[in-house]
């Protein structure tokens, strides 16, 4: 049986092959709707199927996206992933994930393979971009989002959420518990100072323990990002004497993570310990006590980021205030701080 050609349904459809190219790749020329339905009904009766591999190498770019991730086995970044994908899928484009397992290296490796590739853009959710990948971006020119965390190493368009802001409303609302102070689950040596979300969760933390007139020394306690690595911290953290009263975590997987450490111990959660995270997994909602955390538009966030990189005009000159999207952060109520009612949600104050 003969290959069906765009020929072919140009042919049926009764219009030229321009015009079934405009169809199938949405555009650049729009298409009366009652012509688009003709061409849609040839290439269904013609079981017609396009070579993609021959368009993207007419057009030197692809249907796809590429998506640069830290740790897709985080549900953070599992979650985000998925709201990409779903984005792009409206999009008419496909996602490639890399998993850069916060090594340098491999999310070196991630964007030559990408780029290589020809994707139509790139998202890049990068823990702290060192000058090779900078250099790499800028040798292919590449349209690329970042999205989540900002490092400064490059001045790309960046989709983040208001980290620090939302770090004030948790903390502030366990004070308001009268807790005599909030500690904080920080993150790691290596954690970037600036451009980081856990970095600004922590400074967030900082000013609002600065407005209540409390000390942060001492207070703060380094720890991955990962419940299993978080729950080992809190053993040894909640197993000394004088142990803090309530606890900002910068991520919910640590907070998790701390609420099993808290359990192990016998540590009532919270009648003797209140506990806030950051980032309103879907399993915040169901850890025992239901955790009170942070969260953020992740699906606008997605959609916005996908909709920049797709955006021919992506690449314009403007201040590094002008190229960041934020996405306000609102305070979600469970009872895991003390509170009873659950599912309320407050804005920035």
């Amino acid at each position: 049986m003969a290959k069906v050609t765009r020929d072919d349904v140009a042919r049926l459809a009764g219009t030229s092959t321009a015009v079934v190219s405009y169809v199938i790749n949405n555009g650049p020329r729009p298409v009366a709707p009652a012509t688009r339905e003709r061409v849609l009904a040839a290439i269904k009766e013609l079981g017609y199927r396009p070579d993609r591999v021959a368009q993207a190498m007419a057009s030197r770019r692809t249907d796809l996206i590429g998506l640069i991730i830290p740790d897709a086995r985080q549900p953070f970044f599992g979650e985000m992933a998925h709201a990409v994908e779903q984005a792009a899928s409206e999009r008419g484009k496909m996602v490639l994930v890399g998993n850069t397992d916060y090594i340098g290296e491999r999310e070196v490796h991630y964007l030559r393979a990408f780029l290589g590739m020809r994707v139509s853009g790139l998202i890049l959710v990068s823990h702290a971009l060192n000058d090779l990948a900078a250099a790499e971006i800028d040798a292919w020119d590449a349209r690329v989002v970042l999205l989540h965390e900002r490092p400064e190493a490059i001045d790309d368009v960046a989709v983040v959420t208001d980290d620090l802001g939302g770090a004030q409303l948790a903390v502030r609302h366990l004070l308001e518990h009268g807790y005599d102070y909030v500690a904080c689950m920080g993150g790691t040596a290596d954690t970037p100072a600036v451009g980081d979300p856990v970095s600004d969760h922590v400074e967030g933390w900082k000013r609002a323990m600065a407005e209540a007139g409390l000390p942060t020394e001492g207070r703060l306690y380094e720890a991955p990002y990962n419940r299993y690595d978080a729950y080992r911290v809190a053993l040894d953290v909640l197993s000394r004497p004088g142990r803090p009263p309530a606890f900002f975590c910068s991520t919910d997987d640590q907070a998790i993570g701390l609420l099993r450490a808290a359990r192990e111990l016998r540590i009532d959660v919270p009648g003797e310990l209140a506990v806030a995270g950051f980032d309103d997994i879907k399993e915040a909602a169901l850890a025992d006590p239901p955790l009170t955390t942070v969260a953020s538009d992740r699906s606008a966030m997605a959609r916005a980021a996908v909709d920049l990189v797709l955006d021919d005009g992506l690449r314009v000159a403007g201040s590094r205030r002008e190229r960041l999207k934020t996405f306000p952060s609102r305070l979600v109520v469970r009872t895991s701080c003390g509170c009873r009612a659950q599912g309320q949600v407050h804005g920035p104050s």
